[in-house]
């Protein structure tokens, strides 16, 4: 059921689709809102999961406000959420953006984190290839059309959200491996073989992490949710339901040290 909560003084929108098991929580992507996800993947992991999703500030359905968008500022915001509409830990799982948010709660308060899925998430921002976007490419006319049809502030912010968002593409995050390497919370990092996010840069992710997996899906890019929602509820479902740690015939990363 959608509705709008006071988020840090914020009128903010949460859709809570209820579901028959634990808590999971949807972080959408940049320029993008909650609705991409819960159309593609939302309705398979609600057979079997709390969904709830919330418009970040700026996006979707929640008006924007006079403040710069910062990754930090976004972690505050879903931990308000954890803490006021789910009401403790949940299965975060964060597209683009929403990785990285998923990422950076995981640092800051891994008390509300069960574990992660990230999919099309960079760490730092040098991990993503240059793309320029064409204002008049379908992708382009495709997000502004879904920013007019919801947004509070109307047709004439839409400018204005796009200059915050890429000034922030251009300078954030700026985590390291070695952050990374403090999340102690199991994490499925899943991207597209053409994602705009380097696959060597993935990679380091996925190498940093100290309980992870991953997954390269052919024939997607970074709109990979939407491309392949089956094969990416299927993987998010198997990860979220299996016993951690993985065990496998020919274990060589996740070969148990011997004792001397």
């Amino acid at each position: 059921m959608a509705s709008r909560m006071d988020i840090d003084g914020h009128p903010t929108w949460i859709d809570d689709r209820g579901g028959p098991g634990a808590p999971l929580l949807l972080l959408h992507g940049g320029l993008s809102n909650s609705d991409e996800l819960l159309n593609s993947i939302g309705t398979g992991l609600a057979e079997r999961f709390r969904v709830v999703a919330f418009d970040r500030r700026g996006h979707g359905y929640t008006a924007d406000t006079d403040a710069d968008f910062h990754y930090a500022d976004m972690a505050t915001e879903t931990i308000r959420v954890l803490e006021q509409v789910v009401g403790g830990p949940a299965h975060l799982v964060g597209w683009s953006d929403g990785g990285i948010v998923a990422l950076t709660v995981a640092l800051k308060r891994p008390d509300l984190v069960n574990k992660l899925v990230v999919i099309g998430a960079n760490y730092h921002y040098d991990g993503v290839l240059p793309v320029e976007m064409d204002p008049e490419s379908s992708l382009a006319q495709e997000l502004s059309k879904a920013y007019i049809e919801r947004s509070p502030d109307g047709a004439e912010h839409l400018e204005l959200v796009f200059s915050k968002s890429f000034r922030m593409f251009g300078t954030e995050p700026t985590l390291t491996t070695a952050d990374i390497a403090q999340i102690a919370r199991p994490v499925l990092v899943v991207v597209g073989d053409d994602d705009l996010v380097a696959l060597p840069h993935t990679v380091s992710l996925y190498e940093a992490l100290p309980e992870d997996q991953l997954a390269v899906v052919p024939r997607a890019s970074h709109a990979l949710p939407v491309e392949h929602p089956d094969v990416v509820t299927g993987l998010i479902l198997d990860f979220l339901a299996a016993a951690e740690p993985p065990h496998t015939l020919i274990p060589i990363r996740r070969a148990r040290p011997t004792s001397g």
